[in-house]
């Protein structure tokens, strides 16, 4: 977790550490929940939920109660990490008001870096007056009781911000909040374009977000026999799963809630891969890449390929060496270099 979502976590819990507020009996829902020592504060009945895998791992890791989902019911208090992009937020806003019980309250905590300013004005406007507290460079702000939405109609505007949409033209469904969400992203288009039709066999997309890749390798490379997809987002991989639906009939599909970091469970032909080269915070992690480059090495058969894209600045080439037999860059266009890796 990164200090800011850290220090974020800290002062999500400062009402309740300085007896401003009391925690319900009735127990809380943690919308966006992240692990760190300052959730031993939180009292019973916590229920967490997290669709990014590494952050359910680390939650569950310390005895939580943790869903990808809680459609349905109703707290007495409902915690929330908005996350950066706004309209995702303001979503995020509109599910936490609906998941609280009458009398419930909304508690809200946000890195300033982050727009919590912006933060507490949106919860401000949809749900009524907050008060806050200001610590670690962060803003932890909440309701009043509520029984309701302030602005009903506000309300469910910003509800249907995260709702599903077509993109590209139609070809395929994503949502907001997700890795370049509402375009093709170019570096993933870029490796497409280069992927030879002699690809074949078993293969593996790591970090799949919502299924262009795969898709993309499944029209160019007719010899592609099955496709696993590997996908920390629960959210992205749901719609992974209804975009490559049609391909069903083509080749074996696999949709897998995975952290990439953690190995593979198969091994693999050919594995296509646009790794992530940031975690949950803003800063560049070039050990994500390396060690999804590692992983790849590891899960490929004897003369398996790897391809893979990445910022030309990225550091990778080290750890393709390591890992590789063959290692040969295939272009570098518009910032991006496509690699080849083949195993020994």
């Amino acid at each position: 977790m990164s200090v800011e979502s850290e220090r974020a976590l800290d002062a999500l819990m400062l009402p309740f550490s300085q007896r401003v507020l009391s925690w319900p009996e009735g127990g809380a829902l943690f919308l966006r929940a992240r692990p760190g020592p300052a959730l031993q504060l939180a009292g019973p009945g916590l229920v967490c939920e997290q669709s990014f895998r590494p952050a359910a791992q680390g939650l569950e890791a310390a005895g939580h109660t943790v869903v990808p989902e809680t459609p349905g019911r109703r707290y007495p208090l409902v915690l929330v990490m908005p996350p950066r992009q706004r309209e995702e937020a303001r979503a995020l806003f509109a599910r936490a008001i609906a998941s609280t019980a009458p009398g419930g309250r909304v508690v809200a905590a946000m890195p300033n870096t982050e727009g919590a300013r912006s933060g507490e004005a949106d919860l401000a406007a949809i749900a009524g007056s907050v008060a806050n507290l200001s610590k670690y460079k962060c803003r932890v702000f909440w309701t009043a009781p509520l029984d309701g939405p302030a602005d009903a109609e506000l309300a469910a505007r910003w509800a249907a911000l995260d709702a599903p949409r077509p993109i590209a033209g139609g070809r395929f469904t994503s949502r907001p909040g997700l890795f370049a969400w509402n375009r093709i992203d170019p570096a993933s288009r870029l490796l497409a374009e280069h992927l030879p039709a002699d690809l074949a066999g078993r293969a593996a997309d790591l970090g799949a977000g919502f299924g262009y890749l795969a898709a993309e390798l499944l029209d160019r490379c007719p010899r592609i026999t099955s496709v696993d997809l590997f996908e920390a987002e629960a959210r992205a991989l749901e719609l992974a799963r209804s975009n490559l639906a049609s391909y069903a009939t083509r080749a074996t599909l696999g949709f897998h809630w995975h952290d990439v970091t953690t190995g593979l469970p198969e091994r693999y032909d050919v594995i296509v891969t646009n790794p992530p080269f940031h975690a949950q915070g803003s800063h560049e992690r070039p050990d994500i890449g390396k060690r999804f480059i590692a992983v790849a090495a590891q899960s490929l058969v004897a003369r398996g390929r790897l391809w893979l894209v990445a910022n030309r600045h990225l550091p990778y080439e080290e750890a393709l060496g390591a890992g590789f037999a063959q290692v040969r860059t295939v272009v570098q266009q518009d910032g991006f270099k496509i690699i080849e890796a083949v195993r020994a």
